[in-house]
């Protein structure tokens, strides 16, 4: 069995040695050829299709622990798989050792003390749904099958964001297997450093295994959905935008987009496939007040289609899954913005009649609210002037159409780039952005991110992410 060595090497991996591990887990070891190892290595990108030489599927600290030891005995790449949504498939690397945490999703509610403990395997929609047992949620993304590890980790909004800020800032506690295959505990009080790096740094310090969140009240009924108009209505929609956003209170958050229409049940047959420019709204407070908030968007012009009802916030939460679906290719280019200006509406307009796809769409989504609050240097994940984000999403399904699609997005990009705050999501980022896109990310982190690199891994043991090499 041929593995990837940290140094970019090879090893042959024996066959002795490769059941010296089995016997030291309780998860399986898979490997090329076994049954369930597709469906473990395999990311919902399917643009990154990289084949590992191991994969272990942990049960528990114990198995992630003897893995790191294990990949550090042979000097083997590591690589961390949780929910495997990131775009640039950062959770896989060829040939190397995958620990693949996906069977990890426990979560348990601490109602007392307003806190939930979620296994870093879990996906959104396994906090969602026992933190809405009792009435409570913490700051997530709006996809939710994507993984709460990767999110976390390169900082995450939803939303809730405006209320509460990057899902990153509403983390207390994280449970970590460092370089050297030690159990660690970061919070304020203990191991700050890293707990200040673990909030915006990705996976660069060790195998997050847990995460803390604070929770708030909210639901179990919000009002939330979609309205949709046709593409002809979008310079009065955007402007509609605009406007609400501008005065919305904290418990609002307005996303617009325009892409074609899905065939989706509440939109008219005659119109599946045509442009179309809409608005979702999330009023997270009392319904009633948010009725009343939403009013103006489900008045306003010639809707064609409008979903923008109450309804319970998990279900909010589950909206928008069927437009990301495994095994689609997925390319991105996003910028954080510190206003919508009249100029950047009539480019979305102008780029999103040129899209490629029937899965593609320019999104614009409001976050601005108490992550404006705190200091620049409160986490790596910085960028506290933005509040709103420009998404611009390449999504199709043949690989004979990477060219046009990625085209298209870096058209529209390089034509919208020049509203940006000069900061970019770093969780947005595909595999091919440069060192500078990294830095537009993380910022003035970057040199005390280091730092805490050369502390907790010195030999840049976890690697296969945006790497942060120590100092």
């Amino acid at each position: 069995m041929k593995a990837r060595l940290m140094n970019g090497g090879e090893i042959d991996l024996k066959q002795d040695t490769i059941d010296a591990l089995r016997m030291r887990l309780r998860g399986a070891l898979l490997m090329p050829g076994d049954s369930s190892y597709e469906e473990s290595r395999t990311v919902w990108n399917a643009m990154i299709d990289k084949k590992p030489a191991l994969v272990v599927r942990c049960l528990g600290v114990a198995d992630v622990i003897a893995c790191v030891q294990f990949a550090r005995e042979h000097n083997l790449l590591l690589c961390i798989k949780g929910g495997g949504h990131n775009i640039a498939g950062l959770a896989t690397a060829n040939g190397a050792l995958m620990l693949d945490m996906s069977l990890m999703r426990g979560v348990w509610v601490d109602k007392q003390r307003m806190v939930a403990h979620a296994q870093a395997g879990c996906l959104l929609g396994d906090v969602d749904r026992e933190t809405q047992v009792h009435r409570l949620a913490t700051v997530l993304g709006f996809i939710s099958l994507t993984g709460i590890a990767g999110l976390t980790l390169g900082g995450g909004f939803g939303y809730l964001t405006r209320r509460w800020g990057w899902t990153s800032d509403n983390v207390i506690g994280m449970d970590v297997v460092t370089a050297d295959a030690r159990l660690v505990h970061a919070s304020s009080d203990e191991n700050a450093d890293l707990f200040w790096g673990l909030r915006g740094g990705g996976g660069n310090f060790g195998v997050v295994t847990g995460i803390e969140y604070v929770l708030y009240p909210v639901g179990p009924e919000i009002v939330g959905g979609i309205v949709a108009w046709p593409a002809s209505e979008a310079p009065g929609v955007l402007a509609l935008y605009r406007t609400l956003a501008e005065k919305a209170p904290p418990e609002l958050t307005l996303v617009a987009f325009m892409r074609p229409a899905p065939p989706a049940p509440w939109l008219p047959k005659e119109m599946h496939g045509k442009p179309i420019v809409a608005i979702l709204a999330c009023h997270s407070g009392n319904p009633e007040e948010g009725e009343k908030i939403v009013a103006p968007i489900k008045a306003f012009g010639t809707p064609i289609g409008d979903i923008l009802v109450r309804r319970p916030y998990a279900q909010m939460q589950t909206l928008l899954d069927a437009t990301q679906p495994k095994g689609r290719r997925y390319y991105w280019k996003s910028e954080y913005l510190s206003r919508i200006e009249p100029e950047l509406c009539e480019k979305v307009i102008e780029h999103a009649a040129k899209i490629q796809s029937p899965y593609s769409a320019v999104i614009l989504f409001q976050i601005e609210g108490t992550l404006n609050t705190l200091e620049d240097d409160h986490s790596p994940v910085g960028n506290r002037d933005a509040r709103y984000v420009l998404n611009i999403a390449g999504s199709w399904e043949q690989a004979d159409q990477d060219r046009s699609n990625i085209q298209w997005a870096r058209n529209a990009w390089h034509d919208m780039k020049s509203f940006s705050t000069g900061g970019a999501y770093i969780n947005f980022m595909t595999e091919d952005e440069s060192p500078e896109r990294i830095k537009a990310a993380l910022g003035k982190g970057l040199e005390r991110l280091a730092t805490v690199k050369t502390k907790w891994d010195p030999e840049n043991v976890f690697r296969t992410n945006r790497n942060i090499k120590p100092a």
